[in-house]
């Protein structure tokens, strides 16, 4: 029997399949992407998408609109063959886009197409492991620490309530480094991520321009704040997410006083305006500050050959952003009381802040007297309010032809009064005496159904009518004033107690910040012009329990069920004769109508 000989491979052989093997892998190696497109009419998956291309080093683009698409395409070399483009699933700008691409002359590109992309694109992020959170709700705050994170290497998820679970699920696979949390987030996600010992960035008041200058500051400890983007964080732009210079946020009408406050403090030198729409708050800040500004707000054509726009807009991305919105319903001087009365509309459904400087002119355009706020004011969504200023116009030849000239500036919290609100008014004269009075008595929180219960008394001579509110509650991380749903008419020497509605934590309730509650009442006789206010410290009790007027209406309930069950169990034990259906008694044994024997 012969040997069996085993079998030798030749050298030549084995280099033979390292090079095939080779030849296999090559194509991974060479669908590298080089370029990067965002296909979303969706501004998460825009931002997501560009950040990750930031982050990974790529050059990229994004879509704004369907016409765009092939647009776009002029301005990237046909030398980048491999081009990833991150679709929509559901609102993609172009359907069939990588076929679009491929028919302009480029070789390899690449569709991946994703429901929400801000978490696809992290997991395929495997060397960042920092993060910061926000809550897509505010889409400035994406804005706001866009810089910091292409700079910093970091990667911005977004989370609420609804997807924490998911993303505490993703960072749990990650060998996490760092998280800042920043902005408003929900108490939810704040608690899920407390285990990560997050930084968190979010003024008291919520500002969205103190949060900002934080967020510039943490940028000034590793790069330069020397030249700064100057935008209102309501669009995205390329160079906002590049990382190269950090974003400062100015109002659109109005450049809010911390950040007047901080370009001086922080010795910026250079604002580089992007569009033209806050021109005009750009050139207070020239002007009044110091700094150079420069305005990019378009650039060259793309398409070849073009004889229609020599430059075109921007490729920018709108945000979603809040629109606020006052104005003046009347401006009134009172001569039994000596007061200006200027009557507020905040046109939202939107709380607002404001603060007003009023001067008072005559016929002849001199000016009579200046009042205004000290302090911003509180006025709820879709509410009126009447502010009273004392103004002495006893010098005044002739109160006829009166005006008042009002510059009014508001915002969202009390410290971002960003938007203004010009304009003159002819003054009305009237002369109507208020009487009315009140007194602040009581104040409880009533935890079973989220609310403060505050009682109000009138101690006038003449009904009143009462709007009430407490000031600066501590709620989810910030100061808020929240206000009743309604204005209350008291009558002359009655009580009401006036519900207003706010479901508050443990956490809320706990916080030493609000051991001591404030509530302020707004009266006065007339409905729509309360001119009078008062306010009052209470310290915080909590009503748990029943409410003692909740006692009548279930032991009356319970009188009901037991009379109830009695009339039930009164027919059950009488017998009902076969023959004639009459009821009788349970201990009788004949029927009482017609004798019939009963069983």
């Amino acid at each position: 029997m012969g040997m069996i000989k085993p079998i030798n491979f030749s050298k030549n052989i084995v280099l033979y399949l390292l090079t095939l093997i080779l030849i296999l892998l090559m194509p991974i190696c060479v669908m590298a992407q080089d370029h990067i497109i965002a296909n979303s009419a969706d501004w998460r998956d825009v931002y997501s998408t560009t950040l990750y291309a930031n982050l990974l080093g790529i050059p990229n683009n994004f879509l704004t609109s369907t016409p765009h698409g092939p647009i776009v395409l002029y301005e990237i070399p046909k030398s980048r063959q491999n081009i990833q483009i991150i679709t929509s699933a559901d609102r993609p700008y172009v359907v069939g886009y990588e076929s679009l691409i491929r028919g302009r002359g480029y070789e390899n590109p690449e569709e991946l197409i994703f429901n929400q992309a801000n978490l696809e694109l992290a997991r395929r992020l495997p060397d960042v492991n920092k993060y910061i959170i926000i809550d897509d709700s505010y889409g400035y705050n994406a804005i706001a620490v866009a810089p910091y994170a292409a700079k910093a290497n970091y990667y911005v998820l977004f989370a609420d309530d609804r997807n924490i679970g998911e993303v505490d699920d993703f960072l749990s696979t990650k060998n996490v480094a760092d998280i800042i949390i920043y902005g408003h987030v929900d108490r939810e996600v704040r608690s899920t991520l407390a285990k990560y010992d997050s930084e968190i960035i979010n003024s008291e008041t919520g500002s969205r321009f103190e949060n900002n200058a934080m967020m510039v500051d943490k940028y000034n400890e590793i790069g330069s704040i020397k030249q700064v983007i100057l935008t209102n964080g309501e669009f995205i732009e390329a160079s906002m997410l590049s990382g190269n210079e950090p974003v400062l946020f100015i109002g659109t009408n109005n450049v809010p006083d911390e950040i007047q406050d901080y370009i001086q403090d922080r010795d910026i030198e250079i604002g580089v305006l992007i569009g033209n729409e806050l021109i005009g708050t750009a050139t207070f800040i020239r002007r009044q500050l110091g700094i150079s500004v420069f305005v990019k707000f378009a650039r060259g054509s793309r398409v070849p050959g073009g004889t229609i726009n020599p430059v075109e807009d921007l490729d920018r991305f709108p945000m979603p952003s809040y629109t606020l919105s006052m104005s003046i319903i009347s401006i009134v001087y009172n001569q039994a009381t000596g007061l200006l009365e200027v009557t507020y509309s905040n046109n939202v459904d939107l709380a607002t802040y404001f603060k007003s400087t009023i001067t008072i002119r005559d016929d002849a355009g001199e000016t009579l007297a200046v009042v205004g706020d000290e302090n911003p004011v509180f006025i709820d969504g879709g509410e009126t309010k009447t502010i009273v200023y004392e103004v002495d116009l006893s010098e005044a030849e002739n109160t006829d032809n009166l005006t008042g000239e009002i510059y009014t500036i508001y915002g969202e919290s009390k410290t971002s009064l960003e938007k203004a609100l010009r304009g003159t008014f002819k003054i009305e004269i009237i002369t109507v005496m208020d009487d009315a009075d009140i007194e602040i008595v009581d104040l409880v929180y009533d935890k079973g159904r989220g609310r403060f219960l505050v009682t109000i008394e009138n101690t006038g001579p003449v009904d009143v009518y009462v709007d009430v509110e407490i000031e600066d509650l501590w709620f989810d991380g910030e100061y808020i004033t929240v206000s009743a749903d309604e204005i209350e008419k008291i009558d002359v020497g009655k009580k009401k107690t006036i519900p207003i509605n706010i479901k508050l934590e443990e956490e809320d309730l706990e916080d030493r910040r609000n051991s001591e509650v404030t509530v302020r009442g707004i009266y006065g006789e007339r409905k729509h012009a309360l001119v009078k206010s008062k306010a009052r410290t209470f310290e915080l009790k909590l009503r748990k329990g029943l409410l003692w007027w909740y006692i009548p209406l279930i032991v009356g309930f319970v009188i009901i069920i037991i009379i109830l069950i009695l009339l039930l169990l009164g027919k059950r034990r009488k017998k009902r004769c076969k023959r004639c259906r009459t009821l009788n008694k349970s201990d009788a044994t004949h029927c009482k109508k017609c004798g019939h024997k009963l069983h």
